[in-house]
């Protein structure tokens, strides 16, 4: 297989925001209070082991789960409980949550301990227990990813360093803060699920990743850095796989359908780290950045802090902000209040001023076409948009609304404002509501 075979179609070119490429992470100061809840990945949320006035310590098990899909939850720090209670969460919704006051002191708790020379199997429960979720932004288990259902067989191996969204630089900085992380971290990885190949794929924008990461490894046959071209959304684990390793995978398939298994850089490097010290996933690094944001900066948070605390530190606002999202301007999530929390999969925190952040009116299609030429998968955007506008939700099946990535490319082009990928979300929680109550 050549490095890179093929180039998926459609996409977009969006403007380079990545200020904050150059600067290195810094280390926040422990808040007063972080409040961590206990669903902060795809599937099953965790019942809390705790209760108020427990003493906790940095790394104790504060949640978990029995359910497949599911990842424990830890304190990042040592303190006592202040409460246990239903909290809204970045997504909109009530989660159970456990305030935290810290005491200061950053115990470590007593369990704390590398897993060992221990079997395969062995292993994918201790990275389970470690906590680890995908660190790009979507939350799956780690450890569900590395058990594929039986009958299938994983060829390829994929660390994912696209960072296709503007202004996002925390996976930058980990290739060029800590890039032996992200290797050993890779080969662990394989030898867990028995892949012989691996690459470590970067947009074409990030020449000085590259340049390190293939010095690095200049001298290992099995790992090769994929130089992708960049454009949007490179990053996304369909047209990731297509471009790497010209494999498609079909809609409603998963990765491990044809053989290939695709890990964040971020979440590689952390399983090298946890495997020297068995710390679980208590901290993030979290690019802080927009035109509203007084001082950008890529910042290592604990999980559980308060998003005002954050932006504090990077000096306030500049501007009001109208719009504060966590993630990229692309697929993150829209956020309701300062008092949400950094969680797994907070990779960014942008605001934006009003000028940057203002939503523009929509106007009637004119049936360009350009949202069906960029969409990555394929699809009618405007035909599934009629459709909602005209309420014939059912009616949208028959152009696959469920196989949308929401990666915004369509509403990003559309000349008439449309809020495309709006309405295909909309669609997509409507045809469920439907199914069940078939």
């Amino acid at each position: 297989m050549k490095q890179i075979l093929k180039t998926f179609k459609g996409g977009i070119k969006l403007p380079h925001h990545k200020h904050t490429s150059e600067m290195s992470t810094v280390t926040m100061p422990i808040p007063k209070k972080v409040v961590i809840p206990m669903l902060q990945h795809i599937g099953a949320p965790c019942a809390v082991l705790v209760k108020k006035g427990d003493k906790v310590k940095v790394g104790q098990k504060i949640g978990d789960s029995e359910s497949f899909i599911s990842a424990p939850v830890h304190s990042s720090v040592s303190g006592v409980v202040l409460n246990v209670k239903p909290v809204l969460y970045p997504g909109g919704f009530e989660v159970p949550s456990v305030e935290i006051e810290p005491d200061g002191l950053q115990e470590v708790y007593e369990g704390i301990m590398p897993p060992g020379n221990i079997p395969t199997k062995e292993l994918i429960s201790a990275i389970r227990e470690s906590g680890i979720v995908g660190l790009g932004g979507a939350g799956f288990p780690t450890s569900v990813k590395l058990s594929p259902p039986p009958g299938k067989t994983l060829a390829v191996l994929i660390i994912n360093g696209a960072e296709c969204e503007p202004y996002i630089t925390s996976d930058y900085r980990e290739m060029m803060e800590n890039p032996q992380g992200i290797i050993d971290g890779t080969r662990i990885i394989m030898d867990i699920a028995g892949i012989k190949k691996a690459f470590i794929a970067i947009e074409s924008n990030k020449p000085e990743a590259i340049k390190l990461l293939t010095r690095l490894l200049r001298d290992d046959p099995d790992i090769k850095v994929a130089s992708l071209r960049t454009v949007y959304p490179q990053g996304a684990e369909k047209q990731m796989i297509y471009t790497v390793s010209g494999r498609e995978v079909p809609g409603g398939k998963l990765p491990a359908d044809v053989g290939v298994l695709v890990q964040n850089i971020n979440t590689a490097s952390f399983i090298a780290g946890f495997i020297k010290t068995g710390m679980p996933l208590i901290k993030k690094r979290v690019t802080i950045a927009g035109s509203a944001v007084k001082e950008p900066k890529n910042v290592e948070v604990l999980i559980g802090t308060p998003l005002k605390d954050v932006f504090e530190f990077c000096g306030g606002f500049a501007q009001e902000p109208l719009k504060i999202i966590m993630g990229g301007p692309m697929m993150g999530i829209a956020q309701f209040s300062l008092d949400n929390m950094v969680v797994k999969h907070t990779n960014a925190l942008l605001a934006f001023n009003r000028i940057d952040a203002e939503l523009l009116k929509e106007s009637a299609c004119i049936r360009c076409g350009k949202c069906a030429t960029v969409c990555p998968m394929g699809l009618l955007p405007l035909y599934i948009n009629a459709n909602m506008t005209k309420g014939l939700i059912e009616d949208t099946v028959k152009y696959s609304p469920a196989d949308c990535i929401e990666c915004g490319s369509c509403s990003y082009v559309c000349p008439a404002k449309r809020h495309l990928v709006q309405s295909i979300r909309y669609v997509k929680a409507e045809l469920q509501k439907l199914a069940k109550k078939k």
